[in-house]
């Protein structure tokens, strides 16, 4: 048997004659650079994983719990700003990621969950099995998944190419998850490689769409004064980062960004207007410069009440110029078929045929840095973030947990090159540990910096032996308030349920056989915080992991006003 190699120069990957259906599904996806796959080994799934192994360029991150491979594939793909995926054995293993999985499909993340399943044979024959519903229905989860994914798909071993090829096209062309069940006899079934030598690429626009795009764009663009930008989390899905600064540098525009999409323009850029959240936008200025913009584009955004203040955004969508990843609409007109990256473009290219006057830099928030610490005084939400803010450092992986991590995060200025990661859609409390290992795979040029409370930890903590015996060396800081302090904000404060069980947090890396892997240390006053941030800053060859304690009630400014907010909307119901 002949080797050969791909047409594509850009490639190494070795293609034969023939290959196994599970070598086909892993060259694929380094092809397109998911050249990491997380998840566990299952009876259903070994024979897939002993292909997919095989194949140069693949590697395999294997994770504690399938939850946590469904959140570490995710933040992967975020960081890769293309595909993650994750391989799952069926029934247990799939159900315990399904959840993960639904938050890609919130977030417009394109993940590929992979199950191993039972032998076409044992299937045909509704073969009651372990792992099953002794019914001898074995779709039951495909069902679930369908609910979840843009497609999800029973692998046959005629088809197999076709199914997977359809599936991953699906996965660039919508930025959203699939899902591929493999039987065990199809994963090691041959198949004609010949696809291999040309690598998959998403989409393109409608040629003829895209062009009356350009000419109604035209129209309104060039007699406006002023253009702002209002940047959603599309963006970072699609790669367009670059595009945006193209589109900032021009005079007259200005550019928000949704809380998602934070700092997808460097947030000291002088068209930069920071963090739109309508009413809850920190600078009335900036605020004021989406709400009451002579030409609005929005731009990959999410409407969503996290992103919106609660739905307090005062512009008219409507009257808006909407750019979606499929799609592009001018007042009552859509274009059908225009894709985001064609949209921006096109953008850029009509903003540089006029000229308007240039902005006049809006105003951000002070960059507050905390007063000098006060011997023995204790942290609170507002000195420990302030602090933060005087600490950190440009080109950094800053992920934050749902609640005050998140809220605290949002209302940093970040330095320039920095990235905020976290989920506001979703919310899933315990995503930030697993993913912040899919960042430091995907990314490991950047230190990651995660921010995660004891209860949203004590979900998913276990990833932290994975991410430290991989030789990844984040700092993470562990913020312990007692429990579920933004529940306790929005009803109930003095629940039973909003208590979690006491953990000796500093003695987790020990337990994880990690001890020499990780710098540990409790911060309890201001003073302590303060010589913590410089052990972080001084250690950089291994792992810091900082307990913070503060007060049970202790909050961020921003999740103040939110947890507040949806406090007022439970009350109607």
């Amino acid at each position: 048997m002949t080797d050969t190699i791909t047409d594509d120069p850009a490639s190494a990957t070795v293609v034969h004659p023939t290959v196994t259906v599970g070598q086909y599904l892993a060259t694929r996806l380094v092809q397109l650079g998911a050249d990491h796959v997380f998840g566990l080994p299952g009876d259903f799934n070994l024979s897939l994983l002993d292909q997919m192994t095989t194949v140069d360029g693949f590697t395999w991150v294997g994770s504690t719990n399938e939850l946590n491979a469904a959140y570490a594939a995710d933040g992967y793909a975020r960081l890769k700003r293309g595909i993650g995926a994750l391989v799952t054995t069926f029934g247990v293993g799939e159900m315990s990621a399904i959840n993960g999985v639904a938050g890609s499909f919130s977030e417009d993340v394109p993940v590929v969950q992979i199950t191993g399943m039972p032998s076409t044979v044992a299937r045909a024959a509704g073969a009651h099995l372990h792992h099953t519903l002794i019914d001898g229905d074995y779709e039951h989860f495909v069902r679930a998944y369908r609910e979840v994914t843009a497609s999800a798909t029973i692998v046959r071993a005629q088809s197999a190419t076709r199914d997977i090829d359809s599936a991953l096209m699906t996965a660039l062309r919508e930025s959203k998850p699939v899902y591929l069940a493999i039987p065990t006899d199809v994963a090691v079934a041959p198949v004609h490689a010949a696809n291999l030598r040309t690598p998959l690429v998403g989409a393109t626009s409608d040629a003829g769409e895209l062009a009356r795009f350009r000419e109604g764009l035209r129209a309104v663009v060039t007699p406006s004064e002023r253009v702002t930008l209002l940047v959603g989390p599309q963006v970072h899905r699609t790669s367009l980062e670059p595009v945006i600064r193209d589109i900032a540098d021009h005079d007259g525009v200005y550019v928000a960004s949704q809380n998602m999409a934070k700092a997808v323009l460097d947030e000291s850029h002088p068209a930069s207007l920071g963090t739109y959240m309508g009413a809850f936008t920190r600078i009335d200025e900036a605020r004021e410069a989406v709400d009451g913009a002579e030409l609005l584009v929005l731009a990959g955004t999410v409407m969503s009440d996290f992103l919106t203040g609660f739905f307090t955004q005062a512009f008219d969508e409507d009257a808006a110029i909407e750019l979606g990843l499929t799609s592009a609409r001018i007042a009552d007109t859509t274009y059908y078929g225009v894709r985001l990256s064609d949209s921006l473009r096109a953008l850029h290219e009509v903003l540089g045929e006029s000229h308007r006057p240039a902005v006049t830099p809006v105003g951000h928030p002070p960059v507050l840095v905390a007063d000098p610490p006060a011997p023995d005084a204790e942290l609170d939400q507002d000195f420990f973030w302030d602090s933060i803010q005087g600490w950190l450092q440009p080109d950094t992986t800053v992920i934050a947990d749902a609640g005050t991590s998140f809220y605290g995060a949002l209302d940093l200025l970040l330095p320039d090159g920095c990235a905020l990661l976290g989920q506001p859609v979703w919310s899933a409390i315990g995503y930030t540990v697993p993913a912040t290992l899919g960042a430091a795979v995907a990314d490991p040029s950047k230190r990651c910096v995660l921010f995660v409370g004891d209860g949203a930890a004590q979900l998913t903590i276990q990833e932290l032996a994975t991410i430290l015996h991989r030789g990844y060396t984040p700092i993470v800081f562990l913020l312990n308030n007692g429990g579920y302090t933004v529940e306790r904000m929005i009803q109930s404060p003095a629940a039973v349920y909003q208590d979690i069980t006491p953990w000796d947090w500093t003695l987790i890396p020990a337990a994880f056989g990690a001890r020499d892997l990780a710098v540990t240390v409790s911060a309890s006053t201001q003073a302590e915080l303060a010589e913590a941030l410089a052990l972080a800053h001084a250690t950089t060859e291994r792992a810091v992991f900082i307990e913070v304690h503060l007060p049970e009630r202790s909050s961020p400014r921003l999740l103040t006003i939110l947890a507040a907010a949806a406090a007022a909307q439970n009350a109607k119901h």
